[in-house]
C-alpha cells in the first residue's frame, strides 16, 4: 500500500500571504486542494497511517489536533521509518492520467527540470527535515537519474487563480459527478448541457436561480443554499454549506465550505468560512479563511492601460506576466464598507482595511490597519484574537490556544515586513508633492 509524504520547499514563501496559516498542500484549486490532487494521483487514501507531511514547525500542532480523517503524520520520524514512501513537493500538480514510474526503486520524478517527487526507502526518508527539503531533493537528484513525469507547478498565488477554470473542469471529469434531481429542476433554470451540472440532493435551490453550463461544468455540494435571483456560470464549484445571496457567479470560481457570498464574483477562489454578503466586485482573487469583505468592497483586476500587473509580496513588487490580477487576502482580515482595492493588492493576515474613498494601498502587511488611505499599526493582539473568537463562534468553530500560538509566531515573523511598510509610508508622507498636485 502506497504511503505519501508531502513536503514544503523554500519556495513556499512565494505563496504568502495564503501559506502563512496553512501548508501549501491545503491551498484550493478547482474542486479540491493541492494535497488531494497528489493523493488521488498516487491512489493514497485518507488518514495519518498513509499520509504524512514535513512542513514548517509552527503549523504542525494545528494539523495534529484535527480529527483522524483530516490528519497527516507531521514531522514524524517514526512514521518515516516504517517503510518506503513517496515524497512529493506540495506545490507540484500531477498531470492528467498520471502513472508513477514502474519497475524502478527508488525513482525520482522531474517536472520542468525540477524534482517533483521521489519513491525512497525509510533510510533516505529519515533525512527529511523542515526547512531543508531543497537540500534533500538536491541530494536525491545527485544520486538518481530523474524521470520526466510532467505536471505543473504552483509558484505564486496568481498561479492558482489563473489555472482554476481548467482544474474545475478537470476535477469534474475525474470525479464523474452528474445528476440533478427533479426537485431542483422544478425551481431552477438550466442553460446549456444538463450533464455538466451536479447538484447534491441536500442542496436547497430557490426559485429564479439560473445555472449556465455553456462555458463549463458546475458543482453544487452538500448543504448549499442558493437564494433567488442568483446566476452561476461554469466552470464553478460551490462548496459544502455555502450560501449564495443574489450572487452573480461569472465562471472560473471556487468557493470553499461555509461561505456567505453575494454580488459579482469572477475567476476567484474563496478558501472557506469567509463572507462577501453584499454587492461589490471580486475578480481574479484568492481570499483566505475567516475573511469579511464589507458591503460594496470591490477590487480592480485590470489596469487602465491594460499593462502587466505587479503584486507586492512581502512588500516587493513581483511581475506576474498577467494582465488580469485581482487581490490576495490572508486569513482573519476584514475590509470596511466601500473599500476599493487596487489591481494586484496583497493583504496579510489579521488586517483591518478601512475605506478612504480612494484606491487603497496595494501592500498591507500582516497585523496592520489601513486608516485614511495609509498603512498603520493594528490593534493589540489580544483585541484581534477576541474578534477572531467571535467570528469563529458564529460558524460553530473555536479560536483556541493553538491558534493564538500560531498567530503570535506569525506576528514576530512578519515584524520586519511591517516596519518596512511603515517606514515607506512615512517617507511618502514627507516627500514633496509634484507642482500639479499642489495646484502650482
Amino acid at each position: 500500500m502506497t504511503r505519501l509524504c508531502l513536503v514544503e520547499d523554500h519556495e513556499v514563501a512565494g505563496l504568502e500571504p495564503l501559506t502563512l496559516t496553512r501548508p501549501a498542500f491545503e491551498l484550493r484549486l478547482g474542486s479540491t486542494t493541492l494535497g488531494e490532487k497528489i493523493a488521488r494521483a498516487f491512489a493514497v487514501g485518507p488518514g495519518p497511517h498513509l499520509r504524512g507531511a514535513v512542513l514548517r514547525t509552527q503549523l504542525a500542532a494545528g494539523i495534529d489536533a484535527r480529527p483522524p480523517s483530516d490528519r497527516w503524520a507531521v514531522n514524524d520520524r517514526d512514521w518515516l521509518a516504517r517503510g518506503p514512501v513517496v515524497v512529493a513537493n506540495a506545490r507540484w500538480i500531477p498531470p492528467v492520467g498520471f502513472v508513477p514510474p514502474q519497475g524502478i526503486t527508488p525513482w525520482l520524478g522531474v517536472c520542468d527540470g525540477r524534482p517533483a517527487c521521489a519513491l525512497v526507502g525509510p533510510e533516505r526518508a529519515l533525512g527529511l527535515e523542515p526547512h531543508l527539503v531543497n537540500d534533500w531533493f538536491d541530494d536525491v537528484s545527485a544520486k538518481f537519474n530523474g524521470v520526466d513525469i510532467g505536471g505543473e507547478w504552483i509558484d505564486r498565488p496568481w498561479d492558482l487563480v489563473d489555472k482554476n477554470s481548467r482544474h474545475i473542469e478537470r476535477d469534474f471529469e475525474v470525479e464523474s459527478r452528474v445528476g440533478v434531481t427533479n426537485r431542483h429542476l422544478a425551481t431552477a433554470a438550466v442553460v446549456g448541457p444538463i450533464e455538466r451540472l451536479f447538484i447534491h440532493e441536500s442542496a436547497r435551490i430557490d426559485p429564479y436561480t439560473v445555472f449556465d453550463t455553456t462555458t463549463g461544468p458546475i458543482t453544487v455540494a452538500a448543504g448549499v443554499h442558493v437564494q433567488p435571483f442568483t446566476r452561476i456560470e461554469g466552470p464553478s464549484y460551490i462548496g459544502t454549506d455555502t450560501q449564495l445571496f443574489r450572487a452573480n457567479i461569472r465562471g472560473g470560481v471556487t468557493i470553499g465550505p461555509n461561505c456567505r457570498i453575494g454580488g459579482e464574483v469572477e475567476e476567484s477562489i474563496v478558501h472557506g468560512y469567509s463572507n462577501k454578503y453584499h454587492e461589490g466586485f471580486l475578480g481574479h482573487a484568492y481570499i483566505g479563511e475567516w475573511v469579511n469583505l464589507g458591503a460594496i468592497t470591490s477590487n480592480s483586476d485590470l489596469r487602465n492601460d491594460y499593462g502587466e500587473v505587479d503584486v507586492p509580496l512581502a512588500g516587493d513588487p513581483i511581475a506576474t506576466g498577467l494582465r488580469k490580477v485581482g487581490c490576495f487576502v490572508g486569513d482573519h482580515s476584514r475590509t470596511g464598507m466601500g473599500s476599493f482595492l487596487n489591481t494586484g493588492t496583497s493583504i496579510g493576515v489579521m488586517c483591518n482595511v478601512l475605506p478612504a474613498g480612494i484606491l487603497l494601498p496595494k501592500h498591507v502587511p500582516s497585523f496592520s490597519t489601513v486608516m485614511y488611505g495609509s498603512v498603520a499599526p493594528a490593534w493589540p493582539l489580544e483585541q484581534l484574537f477576541e474578534t477572531a473568537r467571535i467570528v469563529r463562534e458564529r460558524r460553530g468553530r473555536r479560536f483556541g490556544e493553538l491558534d493564538e500560538q500560531l498567530f503570535e509566531t506569525l506576528f514576530q515573523q512578519t515584524r520586519l515586513e511591517r516596519e518596512r511598510a511603515f517606514q515607506r509610508g512615512r517617507e511618502r508622507s514627507l516627500a514633496p508633492r509634484p507642482p500639479s498636485a499642489m495646484g502650482g
